[in-house]
C-alpha cells in the first residue's frame, strides 16, 4: 500500500474538521492529485502560473464546465485551507457555465418512462425520485424508517450540503411503496442493493434511466435528475408557490428554483403579449 503523504493527509483532515461530505472529499482529494501528476510535483511548490496552465489543460482536453469548476473549488480549498495562502483562491478563476434550460418531461412521459422500467426496485425507486423530487443519492439512501405514513411525509438524511428535510408522502406513491415491501420485504433500507447491508447504488438508477428511456422510445434523454426536474416544473405549473418548491428541493438559494419558471410552459402560456393590447388590422396591407 502507498504511503499517505503529508499534504494528502492534511488536506483530509481539513475537509473532515469542515464536514465535507466524503464524496467531496473524494472529489477533491482527486483533483489535486491530477493536478501535482500533471506537473510531476507536489501542489505545495505550484503556485498560480501552474494552476492557470492546468486549467487551460483541462479545458483543451474538453472537460465539462461542472468538472472544472470541481476543480477549482479543490485548488481554492488546497490552498486557501490546507496550504494557507489566503490571497490565492480568489485569483483562480470560476469557468463561466452556459445556462441551458433542464429536459422536462410532460405528465404521459413521465407514466410512459416509469412503466418502460423492468425491474421493481428500480421503478419504486425513480417512481418515488419523480414523486418526491428527489436526488439520485437521495432516492438510493431512503431506509424503511423514513417513510413516515402517519404525518405523510419522507425524510431525507443528510442531502445536498449535509441538510435534513421533508417532503411529502403522496398517497398514491404510499399504495405503491405498500405493494413493493410486501413483494420485496425490505428490512432497514427501502431499496437495498445486492447484499443488503447497503443501499442500492446511484449508478444501478442512472443504468435503469437509460435502459428505460431506449425501451420507451421517448425522444429526450431523461436521467433521475430530469425526474426531479418534471417534479418541480409540474408543480410550478400548478401554482405551487415557488418558496414551497425551494423548500421540497433542498435549494439554499431561491435563484437555483427560480430558472423552472423558464420551463413552466403553462405560466408562459398564461402569460398574455403586449401584441393582445394593440388593434392591428388582421389583413395586411396590399
Amino acid at each position: 500500500m502507498t504511503e499517505m503523504s503529508p499534504l494528502r493527509r492534511r488536506m483530509i483532515e481539513d475537509m473532515t474538521v469542515r464536514n465535507l461530505s466524503p464524496a467531496t472529499q473524494r472529489s477533491y482529494v482527486h483533483a489535486v492529485a491530477k493536478f501535482g501528476r500533471f506537473f510531476s510535483r507536489s501542489p505545495e511548490k505550484l503556485g498560480l502560473e501552474e494552476v492557470r496552465a492546468f486549467q487551460v489543460h483541462l479545458v483543451a482536453g474538453g472537460m465539462s464546465w461542472p468538472a472544472l469548476n470541481q476543480t477549482v473549488c479543490a485548488l481554492r480549498f488546497l490552498y486557501g485551507v490546507t496550504l494557507k495562502q489566503a490571497d490565492l483562491p480568489e485569483r483562480i478563476p470560476y469557468a463561466r457555465t452556459p445556462r441551458k434550460l433542464p429536459v422536462v418531461l410532460g405528465a404521459d412521459e413521465v407514466v410512459c418512462f416509469l412503466e418502460a422500467v423492468s425491474s421493481l426496485k428500480a421503478r419504486a425507486a425513480l417512481t418515488t425520485a419523480y414523486a418526491a423530487g428527489l436526488r439520485a443519492a437521495e432516492a438510493a439512501s431512503i431506509k424503511v424508517a423514513d417513510i413516515d405514513s402517519s404525518r405523510m411525509v419522507i425524510r431525507v438524511e443528510q442531502g445536498k450540503g449535509g441538510r435534513d428535510r421533508y417532503v411529502m408522502l403522496s398517497p398514491q406513491l404510499l399504495g405503491i411503496l405498500r405493494s413493493y415491501w410486501r413483494l420485496a420485504r425490505p428490512a432497514h433500507w427501502l431499496f437495498p442493493g445486492r447484499d443488503g447491508e447497503r443501499p442500492i447504488s446511484p449508478t444501478v438508477l442512472h443504468a435503469a434511466c437509460r435502459s428505460a428511456c431506449a425501451a420507451s422510445g421517448l425522444s429526450k434523454r431523461v436521467t433521475v435528475h430530469t425526474l426531479r426536474h418534471s417534479f418541480a416544473t409540474h408543480l410550478l405549473e400548478s401554482g405551487t408557490d415557488i418558496r414551497i418548491i425551494q423548500a421540497l428541493l433542498g435549494h439554499s438559494s431561491l435563484n437555483t428554483t427560480a430558472r423552472y419558471t423558464q420551463v413552466a410552459t403553462s405560466t408562459i402560456r398564461g402569460t398574455p403579449s403586449p401584441l393582445d393590447r394593440l388593434r392591428l388590422a388582421v389583413t395586411p396591407p396590399n
